[in-house]
């Protein structure tokens, strides 16, 4: 039996079964699904699985994160479900049904970029690196060298890394746009390479010195076919030129496919489509494409440099996070890189370098409020880390938006960082280094700066976020056999039902203040509801974790008072003391049961909450749990519902549950096992 074969079971049932499955593959940490139904998918179940740091949904693909063991738990999950293993292509196909025409547009977007991001992070760091070494006068006797200027070595190192910068942002982006494109559409990959050469040839004037080029240059670079002349103008660095150009490209070579018979095909298609390709890129699309990537450069930079500049970045900085929800971030990459081609840097990737950064400050914070919750932390950390170096996946789906409020805070803190970044024009001469590392990418004039703009989205995500995190009792959790309370109401929920699961009755008495023993508890099959009042089904709790059943079977009951009793004899295996909140009872027979007070009510901090008992006391049946303000809970905007769940069975077969009607605490029968 695999490793992870007992949680591949629970998720094959939580994700709809195997016939909702209609492809299923994996990436580096995340199991990726392309569903039938997605709605079917029991998300809160899913993220409450132990091998499980959290899910998204991302172009149409259900992805739950697993971590660096996810090869193993899909081998588990395969051999479980009996699903054919798929390729990502396989299921990026079957998830396109589950996608509107703007996620399909952006997806496609995002799939022509993937390919070349190894290789535009690469030259960004070889430019980081040319930075320190020719570009930086902090360094000699008096501090104003740089280091290519105090030795050779050096100098010869600063001219070599130009190759590699030279071959990724000014021939490698054309080239590598028109092979991905045309390997997307099904087109011919090496044909869709030497297109792109055609773009950025040595023969054609370069785009850098199209502004400036005067008539005497453009007598050189000049083609004249009589009764027609075209400029000679390379696309070095061009975005859009190389899109239209390919696209056009490809379906030039699906319509020779379509007319020309097979026993021509190979020499007919590749001609008629290159050299009609290669027409349209230098005589219409190609002016086209740098026609409106100048248009768009030149509105970015009239928000980034203009008056309002201030105003831009305080709002680029607070929705670039929400933006990589969506996946509309991979237009940012377009229109970086037309930046960089026009005006030789980019304000706009400074910004998202720091959006990372404050992402994974927010989680540092999670990291220090949750530093005694050792399952918590293995969740936080890496995404901590991997954040820091401009991964934000992890972080934000794994942590931040899991509790809402991280998540958040980063937002507030990558725009103050973003105002003072825009404010005093930090300028990055390339892209693909995030988070930390970015600062490698600036160029030296901004890189004082914008160390200030990296310490401000540092302190201010981690002081809101730990501010917010302490009101709201996250660190306040209690251990139960080495396992940390987690404070937020549901995850408070799922943790406090794996601190029960697995305890032992006779542990617990022993720590008991009673000198009752377990035997002298009353089994009689029954447990009575906690409070006086209605009895509801838990399906209608407003709580999607509870509701869906995620936690377990159970009622739930809204109060006409503020007491909470013993519905029957057990020990007090949970008793959240900081915060009244819940209390988890463990009955003679095994069976662990959560009583939650209110909804969202663990923010209240304890406020007009008083616990009669304590962690390890044996209660009977009707004797005081809990007492509770509700005045109080109304007035800070919380429901006070009370849900009895039923977390763990024991060796209790099914459960009977009473539907609805009015209930008396410690009085009437609503669980029967």
């Amino acid at each position: 039996m695999g490793k992870y074969r007992e949680d591949a079971t629970e998720l094959l049932r939580l994700v709809g079964g195997r016939d909702n499955i209609v492809a299923v593959t994996h990436c580096m940490t995340r199991m990726r699904f392309a569903l039938a139904d997605p709605s079917k998918a029991d998300v809160p179940a899913i993220e409450a699985l132990k091998s499980a740091k959290g899910s998204f949904t991302q172009a149409g693909q259900f992805q739950v994160i697993i971590g660096n063991d996810v090869a193993d738990f899909y081998d588990d999950f395969v051999a479980v479900s009996g699903v054919s293993e798929a390729s990502k292509a396989d299921v990026k196909a079957a998830a396109v049904g589950n996608q509107n025409p703007l996620q399909k547009a952006m997806g496609a977007i995002a799939e022509v970029f993937a390919p070349l991001i190894p290789a535009i992070v690469t030259g960004g760091l070889i430019l980081g690196f040319r930075n320190v070494l020719g570009d930086m006068p902090y360094f000699g006797p008096d501090g104003t060298q740089t280091l290519a200027s105090l030795s050779q070595f050096w100098t010869g190192v600063y001219s070599f890394l130009w190759l590699i910068g030279e071959a990724v942002f000014h021939l490698g982006i054309p080239v590598g746009i028109c092979w991905s494109i045309t390997k997307k559409m099904g087109g011919t990959p090496m044909l869709g390479i030497v297109l792109g050469l055609t773009l950025v040839s040595g023969q054609l004037m370069n785009a850098y010195s199209v502004p400036s080029a005067t008539a005497a240059d453009w007598a050189k670079y000049t083609w004249d076919f009589g009764f027609a002349q075209v400029h000679m103008i390379g696309y070095q660095s061009q975005v859009l030129p190389a899109i239209l150009a390919a696209v056009c490209f490809n379906y030039y070579e699906r319509f020779f496919k379509k007319i020309c018979p097979a026993i021509i095909q190979m020499i007919v298609v590749p001609f008629c489509s290159l050299l009609l390709g290669v027409m349209t890129a230098h005589f219409i699309v190609g002016p086209i494409g740098w026609a409106i990537g100048t248009w768009i450069g030149d509105v970015v930079m009239a928000g980034i440099s203009g008056g309002f500049r201030v105003v831009f970045g305080a709002i680029f900085g607070a929705v670039y996070a929400p933006l990589v929800i969506t996946g509309l971030h991979h237009m940012t990459n377009a229109v970086d890189l037309q930046l960089i081609s026009q005006t030789g840097g980019t304000m706009l990737w400074p910004m998202i370098a720091l959006s990372n950064i404050a992402q994974g400050s927010a989680v540092l914070a999670m990291c220090v409020l949750q530093k005694k919750d050792e399952d918590a932390q293995q969740v936080n950390i890496p995404a901590c880390l991997s954040c820091y170096l401009g991964v934000t996946e992890p972080a934000m789906f794994g942590v931040n938006l899991k509790y809402v409020f991280p998540f958040v805070c980063g937002m507030i803190g990558s725009s103050c960082a973003a105002i003072v970044c825009t404010g005093f024009s930090c300028t990055a001469n390339a892209i693909g280094v995030g988070g930390l590392p970015g600062i490698l990418s600036m160029q030296p004039q901004s890189i004082p700066m914008y160390a200030v703009c990296m310490a401000i989205a540092v302190v201010v995500p981690f002081a809101l976020c730990f501010i917010v995190g302490r009101r709201k009792g996250i660190d306040k959790g209690m251990g139960v056999e080495g396992i940390t309370l987690d404070s937020s109401d549901t995850a408070a929920a799922a943790t406090i039902s794996a601190g029960m699961s697995g305890s032992a009755v006779g542990a617990a008495v022993a720590a008991a203040v009673s000198s009752e023993t377990v035997d002298e508890l009353v089994d009689d099959g029954e447990i009575d509801t906690v409070s006086t009042g209605m009895l509801i089904p838990l399906a209608k709790v407003d709580d999607q974790v509870f509701a869906s059943g995620a936690m377990g079977e159970g009622v739930a009951i809204e109060p006409s008072d503020g007491e909470v009793v013993a519905p029957c004899d057990a020990v007090v295996t949970v008793m959240m003391e900081e915060t009244g909140h819940a209390v988890g009872l463990t009955l003679k027979n095994g069976l662990e049961l959560l009583i939650h007070i209110g909804i969202d009510t663990v923010g209240m901090a304890g406020d007009g909450f008083d616990c009669h008992v304590r962690k390890g006391a044996i209660v009977h049946r009707g004797d005081p749990l809990v007492s509770f303000d509700r005045a109080k809970v109304a007035a800070a905007g919380h429901k006070d519902t009370i849900m009895m769940i039923v977390t763990d069975k024991g060796p209790a077969g099914d459960l009977a549950l009473a539907e609805s009607g009015p209930v008396a605490a410690g009085k009437t029968p609503v669980i029967k096992y």
